[in-house]
């Protein structure tokens, strides 16, 4: 593993970004490499640098050109489609379920709100990038709200592949943010296998991460999020 994560921020307040930058910078683990103010910019900026970030903080709320909008879901679209390997960690002002419940649905993997504690913004971006996903007990229960409202995420309809009883103790794990070594002494099983259990349940339930593999925990009522 590198010696550091290499993180990039989207955000527009000059402040807020460069508040974000010296508490980052203070860790000896981080390194910020990336920086764009709006989202029309990001495929581009990324696209032309020497390295990509492993974790990329970004701002829901981004602002516009005219009457085009590129927010920190559109943000998070097309980084999801163009740049997979790089993990999304949402900061926002916003502490709405549906937000968090879509953004996750759309392969963020956290979202934290912009008043958060430093040290909770720094073990949400080492969670993201050594365990695939941060998802607090805020956000599970907002994904469990969303869950129970009238109208929920879409899902594919042919999601319903049984899951072997080995799949669904891994996927609990997984959910516990535990990470492969611990989940592999754990069930006494090979990191291997359970890299190879955690592939099986990204395609059987269509996920995009390990934070889809969450949402769709919840959804089928396999944790509990209190």
């Amino acid at each position: 593993m590198q010696d550091k994560i290499n993180i990039g921020l989207v955000e527009d307040q000059f402040l807020f970004r460069e508040g974000m930058k010296a508490i980052l910078s203070s860790y000896d683990e981080f390194e910020v490499i990336f920086e764009s103010e709006d989202g029309f910019s990001v495929l581009d900026k990324l696209s032309n640098s020497e390295v990509v970030p492993d974790v990329l903080l970004v701002d829901l709320s981004l602002p516009q050109k005219g009457d085009e909008s590129f927010d920190g879901i559109a943000v998070t679209d097309a980084v999801v489609e163009n740049f997979p390997e790089i993990k999304i960690l949402i900061l926002s002002v916003h502490d709405d379920d549906a937000f968090v419940a879509e953004l996750i649905e759309r392969g963020a993997h956290g979202y934290l709100v912009k008043d958060s504690d430093p040290s909770e913004v720094t073990e949400a971006i080492k969670a993201v990038y050594t365990k695939g996903s941060y998802i607090n007990q805020k956000t599970l229960l907002a994904i469990q709200k969303k869950m129970n409202q009238k109208h929920k995420p879409k899902f594919r309809k042919d999601e319903d592949v049984p899951l072997t009883k080995r799949e669904i103790d891994v996927l609990r794990l997984v959910c516990q943010q535990k990470t492969t070594g611990e989940i592999a002494e754990e069930l006494f099983i090979s990191s291997k296998t359970v890299d190879g259990h955690r592939n099986n349940l990204l395609q059987k339930t269509h996920s995009r991460n390990v934070a889809g593999l969450v949402l769709y925990a919840i959804k089928k009522n396999l944790i509990e999020s209190s």
